[in-house]
């Protein structure tokens, strides 16, 4: 999509809100239907993502089940010491609560399945250094066959969870370095299963969106 493209829409700015709009509006420097292009280009992009992340998530919490699965039982998330972070009980408790709100069983792969991002996320922190030497370690390899350090993940983790949030709440990316994310999504998904990361290659959208003069934004 040209950065220069026309997109009348006449009065799509007054439901998007003022202040929502006024970001968009400024980096345009007050051109409005640079402002809408903006915009448009924010919600193709955001759209993009969603599919990485989406492989990310399903990926990580897979992976990890089925490692601990393999170690120590179906039904490891339920064992004290793989609980070191005292929000992981209120995660799964949620997690039952859901289900059972639903009518179904908490059969452990449901509760796997019901589980958010966090929780996974969680189970790479610092607390569980010696899980992760134990056994975590056997979620993913380099391209090498190399292993990798928990922190490998944890670094992009952070700023990839943010990202994901200010996606769900449809705020804006466009000042985010978005390519360096996009890349870092897909090391991880390559560390954890290299199949997937060729299926994300394959129809992610975001190469093909991403402006290749990047995104100009008027400070």
């Amino acid at each position: 999509m040209s950065m220069d493209e026309t997109i009348p829409y006449h009065g799509i700015e007054d439901i998007l809100s003022a202040d929502r709009f006024g970001t968009y509006l400024g980096w345009a420097g007050g051109d409005r239907n640079k402002a809408v292009s903006l915009y448009t280009l924010n919600a193709l992009l955001s759209e993009s993502l969603q599919l990485p992340l989406h492989m990310l998530e399903v990926a990580l919490r897979n992976r990890i089940h089925q490692v601990m699965a393999e170690a120590h039982g179906d039904t490891w998330f339920d064992m004290p010491k793989h609980q070191l972070n005292a929000i992981q009980l209120d995660m799964l408790a949620r997690a039952r609560q859901d289900l059972a709100e639903k009518g179904k069983d908490d059969t452990p792969t449901r509760i796997v399945a019901a589980l958010t991002f966090g929780f996974w996320t969680t189970m790479l922190g610092k607390e569980y250094e010696n899980l992760w030497q134990q056994t975590l370690k056997d979620i993913a390899r380099r391209e090498d066959g190399k292993g990798l350090r928990r922190k490998d993940f944890t670094r992009p983790l952070g700023q990839i969870r943010t990202l994901r949030n200010r996606l769900a709440h449809h705020e804006t990316v466009l000042y985010w370095d978005l390519p360096k994310h996009y890349g870092n999504i897909l090391q991880m998904i390559s560390w954890l299963s290299p199949v997937a990361a060729d299926w994300c290659r394959a129809y992610c959208r975001f190469q093909s969106l991403y402006p290749v003069e990047g995104v100009n934004l008027i400070s």
